[in-house]
């Protein structure tokens, strides 16, 4: 009955929500992976480009002076900012080692976070819910986040911490009203996000509104770096992982997304404007603690892998 009804939902799904064409990008391939890092000893900020998934790191405040040192403000000044980091990684110069220096989250003072509620085909199965026909938007605020290797704090609030994995992307090109077809365009890539969730707050507490519950002090890891959109092959078609401890508690694909990221900046976009840097938590697919029997909650000692397929893992231990 199980495997009837995913089909249904499938079908469902590809017949509301799949797009006849993918516009990932019409400006020159740029093929970057951007970070934000400190060097070893200091607490400023930097940002930086990644030479590949772990590897060693330009640093492009060195190369231009004139850059900003936070990622926002750097994606704030547009186009001729990427070309600049394009440019400083052909040049090959002011390389960093990995030892050196300590990534950050690629995105630490974004304006907004939105995020996506039961966007998996496969998560709402697992809860014997219906796929939303319109997309379901909470928040989380910004001293939510931490670096891709950074603590995660269990708050003495609560008892049933949660892990998500979830595929993030970041706005690039301020927009409202901004149609569906025209939406990669707004996009200037995509990182690694784990949506720490507090069940006892998001379900049972404050009205069940899930606000509080998401957005403890830590419950936003991002990293390890902002990949631009044409560096990967196809967004809403990646395997997204996550694994406690080395079990593997969630595996599945972006392809169970419900809503793409077209959709998403169409339908938010009708509401706010949206500006470079503000970042979109794409949802989680099925595996978290809360709905396993029994329930599975995170704590202290506790190690959380979020790895999603060409962007990267990151890694954050529960203190």
């Amino acid at each position: 009955m199980l495997t009837q009804t995913q089909g249904i939902l499938r079908v469902l799904q590809s017949t509301l929500h799949t797009l006849p064409k993918r516009n990932i990008s019409l400006s020159p391939a740029l093929n970057m992976r951007l970070v934000q890092f400190q060097n070893s000893g200091s607490q400023n900020p930097k940002i930086g480009l990644e030479l590949q998934d772990g590897g060693n790191v330009i640093d492009l405040n060195a190369y231009d002076p004139s850059l900003p040192c936070r990622m926002r403000e750097f994606l704030e000044i547009g186009e001729s900012a990427l070309q600049i980091a394009k440019r400083a990684l052909d040049s090959n110069q002011h390389i960093l080692s990995r030892s050196e220096i300590s990534l950050l989250a690629p995105i630490s003072n974004p304006e907004k976070i939105i995020c996506i509620g039961m966007n998996y085909v496969d998560h709402c199965l697992e809860q014997n819910v219906p796929v939303p026909k319109e997309p379901i938007i909470f928040s989380k605020f910004a001293s939510s986040i931490v670096g891709p290797s950074d603590p995660i704090r269990i708050p003495a609030e609560s008892k049933e911490v949660d892990w998500e994995v979830e595929l993030a992307f970041v706005i690039g090109k301020k927009g409202r009203n901004i149609k569906e077809e025209d939406a990669m365009d707004h996009v200037v890539g995509f990182t690694v996000a784990h949506d720490v969730s507090a069940r006892d707050w998001q379900m049972n507490k404050n009205g069940k509104q899930w606000l509080l519950g998401k957005t403890f002090d830590t419950f936003c890891p991002l990293g390890p770096a902002l990949v631009t959109k044409d560096a990967i092959s196809d967004p809403h078609n990646l395997g997204i992982r996550c694994r406690v401890n080395e079990d593997l508690v969630q595996n599945s694909n972006t392809n169970q997304m419900v809503f793409k990221t077209e959709a998403l900046i169409a339908w938010a976009s009708k509401f706010v404007t949206l500006n470079p840097g503000d970042i979109f938590l794409t949802g989680t697919p099925p595996g978290v603690g809360v709905f396993r029997k029994p329930p599975v909650f995170l704590k202290a000692g506790d190690v959380v892998l979020c790895e999603i397929d060409e962007l990267g893992a990151i890694k954050n231990p529960v203190v």
